[in-house]
């Protein structure tokens, strides 16, 4: 097969991957125009269409499904092997792909893998935030971290944190105008700061004390997508938040926030880097779980 076919079977990829010819065009360093020749050739040699186009869209046709799903790991294995060339280098090399939360990002991946990156100026580490659970393999990332006891089997998983509790917190002020809740269900009567999940869910608290568990369905006049803002909405005495205690631990120490309900908040598993278990990885992926690893 001639080079230029491979090109073009690289930008299809790319495209229908990225959903957008904009995208993949910044991800491969070429024009988006390029992008539509390289395209419109290769479904004119094989004479079939690849791709859905529409203004707002880029989709891959049945046919184009078929192609990516028969090439496109190809290429995944072709880049993995090239990283791997690195080992014959003196200084390792290479891309990672992380998403993570905001939170695990700050206290736990930056301060491991900053050194790491220093060390070693040819190893590039690209971070995403992201609240929901993403597909790691479609969206080409090489790992992932979550919370231990939500990861699919087939991932292989190593933790990164200790066990964590959750905490439910107010601010004295707030205190000093509500009642301090005995049991989970005195939440219903409280403001409660609460957090929606990508899927457009609102968390329904979780608690648990000599194997009894207890859901509550909280209501407050404030909801979050992200986690600092629940933190400083309850620091400025709006009302009750509940999130991992690390979130809280510094204000919990200087009496900004004041803890309830602790007996109801167990340990349970905390961060896990997880990643494909049967991708071949880089070196440099190997440095990034050699920092992660506790």
């Amino acid at each position: 097969m001639s080079r230029r076919n491979l090109n073009d079977l690289l930008a299809f990829v790319t495209v229908a991957r990225e959903g957008s010819f904009t995208r993949a065009g910044a991800v491969l360093g070429v024009s988006q125009s390029a992008l539509s020749q390289a395209i419109k050739a290769l479904e004119e040699r094989l004479e079939i269409r690849l791709l859905n186009r529409t203004t707002r869209s880029v989709s891959p046709t049945p046919a184009g499904e078929r192609l990516l799903s028969a090439i496109g790991n190809r290429f995944d294995e072709i880049e993995a092997e090239l990283d791997a060339l690195t080992e014959l280098r003196d200084k390792p090399a290479g891309s990672v792909r992380i998403t993570s939360g905001d939170h695990v990002l700050r206290t736990i991946l930056l301060p491991k893998l900053l050194p790491v990156m220093h060390r070693y100026p040819d190893i590039h580490i690209e971070f995403d935030v992201s609240y929901g659970f993403r597909d790691i393999v479609a969206d080409r990332f090489d790992a992932g971290v979550r919370l231990g006891e939500s990861i699919d089997r087939d991932m292989i998983a190593m933790p990164i944190s200790p066990k964590l509790r959750m905490a439910a917190v107010a601010s004295p002020c707030y205190f000093e105008k509500h009642p301090v809740p005995k049991v989970p269900e005195d939440l219903q009567r409280h403001n409660c700061i609460n957090i929606r999940f990508p899927s457009g869910g609102v968390y329904v608290w979780e608690f648990e004390r000599r194997g009894r568990e207890v859901k509550v369905r909280v209501e407050g006049q404030a909801i979050f997508n992200t986690s600092p803002h629940i933190v400083l909405a309850a620091l400025d005495g709006l009302g009750i938040a509940f999130l991992p205690e690390e979130e809280f631990a510094p204000h919990i120490e200087e009496g900004r926030l004041v803890r309830v309900l602790q007996d109801w908040c167990p340990p349970f598993a905390g961060y896990h880097l997880y990643y494909p278990s049967r991708r071949q990885h880089s070196p440099a992926f190997s440095l990034v779980v050699d920092a992660l690893r506790m």
